[in-house]
């Protein structure tokens, strides 16, 4: 029986909150607002985090990157929808959530989340399972595809030394995962997303979900360097804030870590904070045919990114 170093996963995802915030802090030229929270010992959610937040800065609109650890009674059922024989155990989760909303449209939004689950046995002297999940996936406003190939190439490095398999296997999950079926339309161009991780053992398990949470700036800084000072105007502006609705519905209708958090009693405004500050739906719209937005449409399906790289 492994014994869960809750330190080692405390000191690991704290550590990368710093490096993320310093580097994006430094990218933009503005500091994050820090928001340390607490949950009452004596309350149904037991638990702390720190929330940072930069909004209105040079580069990025809203940026928010949280880390939590909580401990509570009961799992609630978005985290055992795929593991019904846990449901009623009590639990510790932690993670570091991130979603980055840039101010120029030729800079797409990021998310990335790595985390660690424990669901308490219900024996004195039992087994605890645990479990990790994460990942990182794109939204672009327009299509670059230098951008995509980029990004899901740092992905399947990150995850290279852990097996081949593991890239096509989590990026298909992404795909699936980030997709508005009301829409018949992906949230993005994807890149990798996995849960209930548990089949390298703790220590390589614990390793591969580091080694995704460490090359998140890799992946993403390069992108922001060479598309932030693209001269942009007021149609892409209302392109980007049209497509940031899709990001509110698929965060709200879908997303399993929004409901998480919201099932648990978590803090509504570190839940929240990944929503774009400036949103627009229109009714039924479409874009011209033969267009960059249009093309964007295109760009999304899900596809093959390491082998248009060839």
């Amino acid at each position: 029986m492994h014994t869960v170093d809750i330190g080692a996963l405390r000191d690991y995802f704290l550590g990368l909150q710093d490096r993320i915030s310093d580097r994006i802090s430094a990218l933009d030229g503005e500091a994050f607002a820090e928001d340390a929270w607490k949950k009452p010992e004596d309350g149904m959610l037991k638990g702390d985090g720190r929330s940072r937040i930069l909004e209105q800065g040079k580069v990025f609109e809203r940026a928010g990157v949280g880390f939590s650890h909580v401990r509570g009674d009961r799992l609630p059922p978005s985290a055992t929808q795929n593991r019904p024989e846990l449901a009623g155990r009590g639990f510790e989760a932690m993670g570091v959530s991130l979603v980055f909303h840039p101010r120029n449209p030729y800079v797409p939004t990021v998310h990335m989340n790595v985390r660690g689950f424990v669901a308490k046995s219900p024996q004195p002297n039992g087994e605890d399972a645990w479990w990790f999940g994460g990942g990182m996936d794109l939204t672009p406003y327009y299509p670059f595809e230098e951008d995509a190939i980029h990004f899901h190439k740092t992905c399947q490095q990150a995850l290279a030394p852990f097996g081949a398999g593991y890239y096509p296997k989590f990026k298909k999950w992404c795909d699936e995962y980030f997709f508005l079926k009301h829409r018949e339309e992906a949230r993005g161009i994807g890149g990798i997303f996995f849960d209930d991780f548990a089949e390298l053992g703790f220590e390589k398990s614990f390793a591969m979900t580091q080694a995704v949470g460490n090359a998140f700036l890799d992946a993403y800084v390069p992108i922001v360097s060479r598309r932030q000072h693209q001269p942009y105007g007021e149609r892409e502006r209302e392109f980007q804030t049209y497509r940031r609705g899709r990001y509110v519905e698929f965060n709200l209708v879908f997303d399993r870590g929004t409901h998480f958090g919201l099932q648990i009693g978590g803090r509504a405004e570190s839940i929240l904070m990944s929503m774009p500050p400036v949103v627009t739906w229109k009714y039924d719209w479409k874009p011209e045919p033969g267009s960059p937005e249009s093309r964007l449409y295109e760009m999304i399906k899900p596809r093959d990114w390491l082998a248009a790289s060839a």
